[in-house]
């Protein structure tokens, strides 16, 4: 506006109707109750019981996903005496320096195939479905040997005998079968599975595990070879 008397009069009623407006915006606010320290102590107390349920919630999800896997896995349970195997299989290799000469008679794959044979000779016919768990006990023991089935000891046996169109279930024996059966429940907890089918899974793992004992003797080694021995006769190298 031009600098007149008239608009300097009109610009002071402005002013002085835009400081009541702020004096009553500011009366509103002078209104607000002040906070107690009950109301802060209260509030303090809310946003505990918040952090403590976030966290209830989180630890029983957490249980829930726990108990759920667990309630899944696959639980095999290794007769006594295959279990003294296992012990004396390790003290060979580790202890003793002794390897399992290989190729073993019978090998893994001759051990299954005797085995659908035992179940259906039992049973009086052939099961596909037993017939599928016993091809992929094959796929994971071929898959499995060369990652967690071996001892460091026994790795230069491995490079020596197993070359790269041979499946290690044709050269491989009982021995190694077994410890395959130790890894399974870690291998398997991968693997989705419904409950029915897991539980059958188990019945026929643990009946295998009993058609072994049965034949310990016919299917395991009583004694290993030294590892010098084993190895000089693999492709003629020498350490």
């Amino acid at each position: 506006m031009k600098l007149t008397e008239e608009n300097v009069l009109k610009q002071q009623e402005l002013d002085k109707k835009q400081g009541v407006d702020k004096n009553v915006k500011s009366g509103r606010s002078a209104h607000t109750r002040p906070k107690s320290s009950a109301d802060v102590k209260a509030e303090k107390e809310d946003t505990k019981t918040n952090v403590v349920k976030t966290k209830k919630r989180k630890t029983e999800s957490v249980a829930e996903k726990e108990g759920a896997s667990s309630e899944k896995s696959v639980k095999i349970q290794i007769p006594s005496t295959l279990r003294k195997q296992l012990v004396d299989d390790w003290d060979f290799v580790n202890q003793q320096d002794k390897l399992v000469k290989l190729p073993r008679s019978p090998t893994v794959d001759e051990i299954l195939s005797k085995y659908l044979d035992y179940r259906s000779k039992k049973e009086n016919t052939t099961s596909d479905s037993l017939a599928e768990i016993l091809k992929g006990i094959r796929c994971y023991f071929d898959k499995a040997l060369p990652v967690m089935l071996l001892y460091k000891k026994e790795r230069k046996q491995f490079q020596d005998v197993v070359l790269d169109d041979m499946s290690p279930s044709n050269i491989y024996g009982a021995e190694h079968l077994l410890r395959l059966f130790v890894k399974l429940p870690e291998l398997l907890a991968y693997v989705s599975i419904e409950e029915e089918t897991l539980t059958r899974l188990q019945q026929k793992l643990t009946d295998f595990l009993k058609f072994l004992q049965k034949n310990q003797s016919t299917f395991f080694l009583s004694t290993y070879d030294s590892i010098k021995g084993v190895e000089g006769k693999g492709k003629g190298k020498d350490d």
